[in-house]
Protein backbone atom coordinates (compact mmCIF):
# COMPACT_ATOMS: atom_id res chain seq x y z
CA UNK A 1 0.00 0.00 0.00
CA UNK A 2 3.10 2.49 0.44
CA UNK A 3 5.12 1.19 -2.37
CA UNK A 4 6.52 4.11 -3.74
CA UNK A 5 4.53 4.13 -6.96
CA UNK A 6 1.05 3.84 -4.96
CA UNK A 7 -1.92 3.13 -7.34
CA UNK A 8 -4.16 5.96 -5.33
CA UNK A 9 -1.78 8.39 -5.43
CA UNK A 10 -0.69 7.99 -9.03
CA UNK A 11 -1.86 11.71 -10.74
CA UNK A 12 -1.47 11.09 -14.03
CA UNK A 13 -0.98 14.55 -15.10
CA UNK A 14 0.60 17.30 -13.79
CA UNK A 15 -1.98 19.65 -13.20
CA UNK A 16 -3.56 17.53 -10.69
CA UNK A 17 0.12 16.27 -9.59
CA UNK A 18 0.54 19.90 -8.40
CA UNK A 19 -2.80 20.61 -6.65
CA UNK A 20 -2.34 17.24 -4.84
CA UNK A 21 1.38 18.47 -3.73
CA UNK A 22 -0.84 21.48 -2.70
CA UNK A 23 -2.83 19.99 -0.63
CA UNK A 24 -2.40 20.66 2.94
CA UNK A 25 -4.37 17.91 4.34
CA UNK A 26 -3.04 15.52 2.27
CA UNK A 27 -2.88 12.31 4.98
CA UNK A 28 0.43 11.02 3.71
CA UNK A 29 1.74 14.55 3.28
CA UNK A 30 1.16 15.16 6.65
CA UNK A 31 2.61 12.27 8.16
CA UNK A 32 6.61 13.21 6.27
CA UNK A 33 6.36 11.99 2.90
CA UNK A 34 6.97 14.69 0.03
CA UNK A 35 5.77 14.22 -3.73
CA UNK A 36 8.44 14.20 -6.44
CA UNK A 37 6.98 14.47 -10.02
CA UNK A 38 4.01 13.27 -9.06
CA UNK A 39 5.07 10.45 -7.02
CA UNK A 40 5.55 10.15 -3.34
CA UNK A 41 8.83 9.98 -2.64
CA UNK A 42 10.23 6.63 -0.59
CA UNK A 43 10.31 7.36 3.35
CA UNK A 44 10.29 5.11 5.62
CA UNK A 45 6.55 3.80 6.51
CA UNK A 46 4.58 5.64 9.07
CA UNK A 47 2.90 4.25 11.87
CA UNK A 48 0.16 4.78 14.13
CA UNK A 49 1.01 4.36 17.60
CA UNK A 50 -2.04 4.34 20.50
CA UNK A 51 -2.04 4.12 23.89
CA UNK A 52 -5.45 3.40 25.67
CA UNK A 53 -6.89 4.48 28.86
CA UNK A 54 -9.71 6.32 30.07
CA UNK A 55 -10.66 10.47 29.79
CA UNK A 56 -10.45 12.80 32.37
CA UNK A 57 -8.37 13.52 35.77
CA UNK A 58 -9.63 10.91 37.69
CA UNK A 59 -8.34 8.35 35.76
CA UNK A 60 -4.93 9.58 35.99
CA UNK A 61 -2.42 7.64 37.24
CA UNK A 62 -4.80 4.13 37.44
CA UNK A 63 -3.60 1.03 36.69
CA UNK A 64 -6.30 0.97 33.10
CA UNK A 65 -4.59 4.32 31.95
CA UNK A 66 -0.62 3.42 31.43
CA UNK A 67 -1.43 3.24 28.10
CA UNK A 68 -2.20 6.88 28.04
CA UNK A 69 1.19 7.16 30.37
CA UNK A 70 3.34 5.22 27.72
CA UNK A 71 1.83 7.53 25.07
CA UNK A 72 3.17 10.38 27.17
CA UNK A 73 6.94 8.68 27.99
CA UNK A 74 7.31 8.26 24.14
CA UNK A 75 6.27 11.61 23.16
CA UNK A 76 8.32 13.66 25.91
CA UNK A 77 11.95 11.21 25.07
CA UNK A 78 11.34 11.84 21.30
CA UNK A 79 10.36 15.46 21.55
CA UNK A 80 6.65 15.18 20.17
CA UNK A 81 4.10 17.74 21.06
CA UNK A 82 0.88 16.00 21.79
CA UNK A 83 -1.27 19.23 20.99
CA UNK A 84 -4.15 18.18 18.41
CA UNK A 85 -7.35 16.76 18.28
CA UNK A 86 -8.14 14.00 15.38
CA UNK A 87 -10.85 11.72 15.47
CA UNK A 88 -11.57 11.63 19.08
CA UNK A 89 -8.41 11.17 20.08
CA UNK A 90 -5.39 13.34 21.44
CA UNK A 91 -2.73 13.07 18.71
CA UNK A 92 0.89 14.48 18.15
CA UNK A 93 2.97 14.09 14.84
CA UNK A 94 6.38 13.51 14.44
CA UNK A 95 9.47 11.16 14.29
CA UNK A 96 10.90 8.45 16.11
CA UNK A 97 14.78 8.16 14.31
CA UNK A 98 13.58 9.05 11.05
CA UNK A 99 10.48 7.00 11.09
CA UNK A 100 7.00 9.14 10.66
CA UNK A 101 4.63 8.45 13.55
CA UNK A 102 1.57 9.75 14.65
CA UNK A 103 1.40 9.38 18.54
CA UNK A 104 -2.64 9.01 19.37
CA UNK A 105 -4.23 8.71 23.18
CA UNK A 106 -8.35 7.81 22.32
CA UNK A 107 -10.87 10.03 24.06
CA UNK A 108 -13.83 7.50 24.03
CA UNK A 109 -13.42 5.87 27.15
CA UNK A 110 -11.80 2.63 27.22
CA UNK A 111 -14.63 0.45 25.73
CA UNK A 112 -15.02 2.87 22.36
CA UNK A 113 -11.62 3.12 21.77
CA UNK A 114 -12.47 1.71 18.17
CA UNK A 115 -14.25 4.89 17.33
CA UNK A 116 -11.23 6.55 17.43
CA UNK A 117 -8.51 3.80 16.07
CA UNK A 118 -10.27 3.20 13.51
CA UNK A 119 -11.18 6.53 11.54
CA UNK A 120 -7.71 7.22 12.80
CA UNK A 121 -6.22 4.00 10.38
CA UNK A 122 -8.49 5.16 7.55
CA UNK A 123 -8.21 8.67 7.23
CA UNK A 124 -4.39 8.28 7.29
CA UNK A 125 -4.18 5.25 5.32
CA UNK A 126 -2.16 3.05 7.50
CA UNK A 127 -1.80 -0.58 7.05
CA UNK A 128 -3.10 -2.17 10.26
CA UNK A 129 0.07 -4.09 10.33
CA UNK A 130 1.75 -0.47 10.81
CA UNK A 131 -0.32 0.13 14.14
CA UNK A 132 1.11 -0.42 17.29
CA UNK A 133 -1.62 -0.52 20.30
CA UNK A 134 -0.42 -0.15 24.12
CA UNK A 135 -2.37 -0.87 26.92
CA UNK A 136 -2.75 -2.74 30.34
CA UNK A 137 -2.24 -6.52 30.95
CA UNK A 138 -3.61 -8.21 34.08
CA UNK A 139 -1.84 -11.69 32.75
CA UNK A 140 1.87 -10.20 32.91
CA UNK A 141 3.32 -9.56 36.29
CA UNK A 142 4.00 -6.12 37.17
CA UNK A 143 6.27 -3.86 34.50
CA UNK A 144 6.31 -6.68 32.77
CA UNK A 145 5.95 -6.08 28.91
CA UNK A 146 5.42 -8.02 25.42
CA UNK A 147 5.52 -7.12 22.32
CA UNK A 148 3.05 -9.40 20.25
CA UNK A 149 1.12 -9.18 16.54
CA UNK A 150 -2.24 -11.47 15.94
CA UNK A 151 -4.10 -13.23 18.97
CA UNK A 152 -7.53 -11.91 20.24
CA UNK A 153 -8.15 -9.07 22.58
CA UNK A 154 -7.78 -11.71 25.83
CA UNK A 155 -10.83 -9.84 27.66
CA UNK A 156 -9.33 -6.24 27.35
CA UNK A 157 -12.26 -4.25 25.77
CA UNK A 158 -10.42 -1.76 24.77
CA UNK A 159 -8.58 -3.95 22.24
CA UNK A 160 -11.90 -5.99 22.00
CA UNK A 161 -13.40 -2.64 20.65
CA UNK A 162 -10.39 -1.66 18.11
CA UNK A 163 -10.44 -4.90 16.22
CA UNK A 164 -13.90 -4.71 15.91
CA UNK A 165 -12.90 -1.37 13.99
CA UNK A 166 -10.50 -3.32 12.04
CA UNK A 167 -13.35 -5.77 11.25
CA UNK A 168 -11.57 -8.48 13.27
CA UNK A 169 -8.01 -8.44 11.61
CA UNK A 170 -5.77 -9.59 14.40
CA UNK A 171 -2.60 -8.37 11.96
CA UNK A 172 -1.63 -5.33 14.33
CA UNK A 173 1.38 -5.12 17.20
CA UNK A 174 0.59 -4.79 20.53
CA UNK A 175 3.06 -3.57 23.19
CA UNK A 176 1.40 -5.11 26.33
CA UNK A 177 1.88 -3.45 29.51
CA UNK A 178 2.03 -5.99 32.54
CA UNK A 179 0.37 -4.58 35.55
CA UNK A 180 -0.48 -8.23 37.27
CA UNK A 181 -3.40 -9.56 38.78
CA UNK A 182 -6.03 -8.21 41.89
CA UNK A 183 -5.21 -9.83 45.54
CA UNK A 184 -7.93 -12.38 46.38
CA UNK A 185 -11.20 -12.12 45.38
CA UNK A 186 -11.13 -8.21 44.34
CA UNK A 187 -13.10 -6.83 41.68
CA UNK A 188 -10.96 -6.95 38.07
CA UNK A 189 -12.62 -3.89 37.67
CA UNK A 190 -11.91 -2.11 40.74
CA UNK A 191 -8.58 -2.83 41.00
CA UNK A 192 -7.85 -1.58 37.10
CA UNK A 193 -9.27 1.49 38.21
CA UNK A 194 -7.22 2.28 41.43
CA UNK A 195 -3.62 3.52 41.51
CA UNK A 196 0.00 2.22 41.68
CA UNK A 197 1.70 1.55 45.24
CA UNK A 198 4.82 2.87 45.52
CA UNK A 199 6.84 0.05 44.33
CA UNK A 200 4.34 -0.64 42.16
CA UNK A 201 4.91 2.52 40.34
CA UNK A 202 8.50 2.13 40.30
CA UNK A 203 8.60 -0.82 38.37
CA UNK A 204 5.94 0.68 35.95
CA UNK A 205 8.04 3.96 35.64
CA UNK A 206 11.11 1.27 34.53
CA UNK A 207 8.91 0.30 31.80
CA UNK A 208 7.63 3.00 30.52
CA UNK A 209 11.32 3.66 29.37
CA UNK A 210 11.84 0.33 27.95
CA UNK A 211 8.23 0.97 26.05
CA UNK A 212 10.15 4.01 24.18
CA UNK A 213 13.21 1.48 22.97
CA UNK A 214 10.21 -1.14 22.31
CA UNK A 215 8.43 1.67 20.09
CA UNK A 216 12.78 2.45 18.44
CA UNK A 217 13.04 -1.01 17.57
CA UNK A 218 9.70 -1.67 16.29
CA UNK A 219 9.61 1.52 13.42
CA UNK A 220 13.33 0.74 12.88
CA UNK A 221 13.66 -3.10 12.22
CA UNK A 222 9.97 -3.93 11.98
CA UNK A 223 7.93 -6.34 14.25
CA UNK A 224 10.25 -10.10 13.71
CA UNK A 225 13.70 -8.38 14.64
CA UNK A 226 12.12 -6.07 17.38
CA UNK A 227 10.11 -8.57 19.51
CA UNK A 228 12.76 -10.96 19.11
CA UNK A 229 15.61 -8.77 20.92
CA UNK A 230 13.26 -7.15 23.37
CA UNK A 231 11.25 -10.01 24.29
CA UNK A 232 14.55 -11.63 24.65
CA UNK A 233 15.59 -8.85 27.41
CA UNK A 234 11.92 -8.99 28.95
CA UNK A 235 11.94 -12.95 29.66
CA UNK A 236 15.46 -12.41 31.90
CA UNK A 237 13.76 -9.45 33.43
CA UNK A 238 11.09 -11.72 34.39
CA UNK A 239 12.97 -14.78 35.40
CA UNK A 240 15.00 -12.00 37.79
CA UNK A 241 11.28 -11.35 39.16
CA UNK A 242 10.46 -14.45 39.84
CA UNK A 243 13.88 -15.12 41.66
CA UNK A 244 13.57 -12.01 44.17
CA UNK A 245 10.36 -13.72 44.75
CA UNK A 246 7.81 -10.60 43.22
CA UNK A 247 6.74 -13.08 40.73
CA UNK A 248 3.46 -12.27 39.41
CA UNK A 249 2.06 -9.83 42.23
CA UNK A 250 0.05 -7.54 41.87
CA UNK A 251 0.60 -3.80 41.19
Amino acid sequence: MFAVYIQMWHIPCQTQAISCRRMVSCPLQQLGYSYIHGFLHDRPKPWLIVGLGNPGQKFEGTRHNVGFEMIDSIAQTEGISINATLCKAQCGKGHIGNTPVLLAKPQTFMDLSGESVGPLTAYYKIPIHHVLLMFDDMDLPCGILRLNQNGGHGGHNGVKSVMQAFKKIQDFARLRIGIGKPPGNMDPKAYLLQTFSSSAREKVNISLKEGVEAARLLTSEGFFESARHFNLKQKYKHQKVDYLGFGRKNC
